[in-house]
């Protein structure tokens, strides 16, 4: 299954504690996980066991801008009203007013495939579970936070060999400007990379790297039960490649047009001309 996830900001906790709200730089797997429990209707408290086997490689296509955003909260409240303090006090009349940092990735777009782990069972039926679940989803989605929502559908489709098109589907960014240098395109995952199916031509990073975790997240949901919530670390592995010029679509209509273009590709009519 192939997601997007694209707008104005969007904001996927890392290491978020109290008033300091961090964004990691990418879509991790606790946010895509509960993304997906959230379109299904699943309630915090219900088992999340079969999303977590599935397994995410993302596609950064732009990267964002990070942004800061200054939060005031309890400000102007009666004391009885404002926040509680850990010790189960309110705090004096001096002090009522907190300050939340907030971080987001602006104008940032990812390309997300999600696959079965190796080994495991058939997930047929739960990916086709997700994908109308994405369509009609029971609470409304947002990327990482209620204030982020997706600029458009999530859902690009269910293809085989998934981590193919995600290696070729036109990237949701501008090309690069006459004479300046070449970009490359990350992949994430939990995964190793190395056999990820990138063109023989492309420019890619060492695929013996890829083998290996780059580092360690601790974002992979056991529960997202409110009062036991609870995560276990999982390996990141990174991978990248030089697209070639024509696989870069632009903005707006531009990538849209290529992107249908792709996903649904003109069929020969009965003459055999294309329509």
């Amino acid at each position: 299954m192939l997601l997007q996830c694209s707008g104005p900001l969007q904001s996927w906790g890392l290491h978020s504690h109290f008033n300091q709200r961090d964004t990691a730089a990418f879509p991790t797997r606790s946010a895509i996980i509960g993304l997906l429990a959230a379109a299904l209707g699943r309630h915090r408290g219900e088992p999340i066991d079969d999303l977590a086997q599935l397994r995410l490689t993302v596609r950064v296509d732009r990267p964002g801008v990070l942004l800061r955003d200054l939060h005031t909260v309890g400000g102007g409240l009666p004391a009885a009203q404002t926040v509680t303090t850990a010790a189960g006090k309110k705090r004096p009349a001096d002090a009522t007013t907190l300050l939340s940092h907030r971080y987001y990735l602006a104008d940032a777009a990812f390309t997300l495939a999600l696959t079965p782990t190796p080994g495991a069972p058939a997930v047929g039926d739960l990916l086709n579970a997700c994908a109308t679940a994405l369509k009609t989803p029971r609470w409304p989605l947002y990327l990482g936070r209620r204030a982020c929502p997706p600029a458009g559908p999530l859902l690009l489709g269910i293809l085989d060999d998934a981590l193919h098109h995600l290696v070729h589907l036109p990237l949701a960014a501008p090309p690069p400007r006459p004479g300046s240098p070449t970009r490359a395109v990350e992949f994430l995952a939990d995964e190793p990379l190395d056999q990820l199916p990138l063109p023989d031509t492309a420019g890619t990073s060492d695929p013996a790297d890829a083998a290996w975790p780059a580092t360690h997240l601790n974002d992979q949901p056991l529960t997202f039960h409110p009062r036991r919530r609870a995560y276990q670390s999982r390996p990141l592995y990174r991978r990248t490649f030089t697209p070639p010029p024509d696989q870069w679509a632009g903005l707006g209509a531009d990538y849209l047009t290529r992107l249908t273009a792709y996903l649904h590709p003109a069929r020969p009519t009965s003459e055999g001309s294309r329509r």
